[in-house]
């Protein structure tokens, strides 16, 4: 016999927020589907390890769909839908970034010492050091060859191809050289070295036989001089394929998630939803180190697709009219609670797995510096609308007040005078080589996305 329910259980049940997981609420169907999604995000996750990478991949699917789009130097890409409604009504526009920590290869990299051959780096973003050595590694990019020829570079991702790694100091040896330091400086930025080559050319009158072993290997297989150096862009990134994780594979383990998670979702919804209003997708370039340079979010790209726009639908109006009256989702991830590491977290306000995409009212850090802040009218806005369509949905935020913080692209939008928020994908171990996403809160920023460019 069931008990009825008192007064204040019922009055709970009304006013209380409780929060399930994505598993515990939704049909079988939409459990399949999550799945589904997560495959072809794993494939988009192993085909993209690199900016440039992202853009050809992005690319594909607009020619599919024959979606019109515009790229910015091969790093940055926009797709645009020209909606019926004017653009006086304002714009929608989805940004996410495609750029992920890593390291990169300097100027002159290459080097001998020991009789070994080695390649010096530049972290790119914030990452821990400690994490990126004795890790399979593999390089990608482009190198412009004297004349203008462009050389396509990945050695490392297939089953016959070496891997590259920065190699550590071992625990018999390393008491005095790293005891006493500080975890973050467990390696310093000058010992991460890329070990490539052993082998000499046999000639006793050369003097770095190794070195110039490896760049006899490399004029021979790609044409490069060590001049050729100086014009490349030649990343170092995890020498391994995105998997599921865990043994219900719930999860998705892969290098790049941050912002990929985010940004392979928002190229789905604007591939799937029509809507009345003209759509900006965007996926910028250089977040993960302020945002700035040609192809990052505080460039003018995103004003010279609004003036492309504007020519198209020959409306009388600038710009900035058109950007105060548009609604903007900047499509970031947040941090998870780690089970582990749960202290640093205020749990009243922050993003579990799981749980569908975490809208983030404010980002920043300390006394709210260097962030955007919703409007409580468009956090209003976006909560009515992902509960009409059934999203899955929870606010979260970047740890404790006094803990730390980060910012994303929603600040450089938001001064153009338009509403706009973060709302992305919760992650546990962010900026490591392998970060780790709940495919319900990849399938939750899915639908979140439709919602969002039908509205």
């Amino acid at each position: 016999m069931t008990e009825k329910k008192t007064k204040y259980e019922k009055l709970n049940e009304k006013l209380c927020l409780k929060k399930k997981t994505f598993w515990e609420t939704v049909t079988e169907k939409e459990k399949e589907q999550a799945f589904t999604l997560a495959e072809e995000y794993k494939k988009f996750l192993n085909n993209s390890n690199t900016e440039r990478e992202v853009v050809i991949e992005i690319e594909k699917y607009a020619k599919k769909h024959k979606i019109k789009y515009f790229i910015n130097k091969e790093k940055s890409i926009a797709l645009v839908k020209i909606g019926k409604n004017s653009l006086s009504k304002g714009i929608k526009i989805l940004g996410s970034h495609i750029d992920s920590p890593r390291l990169d290869l300097k100027i002159n990299p290459l080097y001998e010492d020991t009789e070994l051959a080695l390649m010096k780096t530049h972290y790119y973003g914030g990452i821990k050091k400690y994490q990126w050595v004795n890790h399979p590694l593999a390089l990608h990019g482009v190198i412009i060859l004297k004349g203008g020829k462009k050389v396509d570079i990945i050695i490392g991702e297939k089953e016959n191809e070496p891997i590259f790694t920065v190699p550590d100091l071992l625990p018999h040896l390393a008491s005095k050289k790293q005891g006493k330091r500080k975890l973050f400086k467990g390696i310093e930025g000058e010992e991460m070295n890329i070990l490539c080559g052993s082998i000499p050319v046999n000639d006793k009158k050369v003097a770095e036989k190794v070195k110039l072993a490896i760049m006899e290997k490399l004029n021979k297989d790609y044409g490069i001089v060590e001049q050729d150096f100086a014009t490349a862009e030649i990343q170092v990134v995890p020498a391994h394929k995105a998997k599921d994780l865990g043994f219900d594979k719930s999860m998705v383990g892969g290098y790049g998630q941050d912002d990929r998670a985010c940004a392979f979702p928002q190229l789905k919804a604007t591939i799937d939803a029509k809507g009345n209003d003209t759509l900006i997708s965007i996926f910028y370039d250089k977040e993960e180190i302020g945002s700035d340079g040609a192809t990052g979010a505080q460039s003018r790209f995103l004003e010279y697709l609004i003036e492309q726009i504007i020519k198209e639908k020959k409306e009388k109006i600038s710009v900035l009219e058109i950007m105060k009256n548009s609604k903007v989702i900047s499509a970031d991830v947040t941090a998870a609670v780690n089970p582990t590491y749960k202290d640093v977290m205020d749990l009243r306000n922050a993003a579990r797995l799981g749980k569908g995409i975490s809208l983030e009212k404010n980002t920043g850090s300390g006394g709210k510096y260097s962030a955007s802040e919703a409007t409580a009218e468009y956090m209003r806005w976006l909560i009515d609308l992902f509960d009409k369509n059934k999203v899955m949905w929870q606010t979260g935020g970047l740890g404790k007040v006094d803990e730390g913080g980060g910012g994303t692209i929603a600040k450089y939008v938001a001064k153009y005078g338009c509403d706009v928020i973060d709302a992305g994908v919760p992650l546990i171990s962010m900026h490591s080589p392998l970060e780790i996403t709940s495919k319900a809160d990849i399938y939750s920023a899915y639908k979140a996305f439709k919602a969002f460019i039908k509205a």
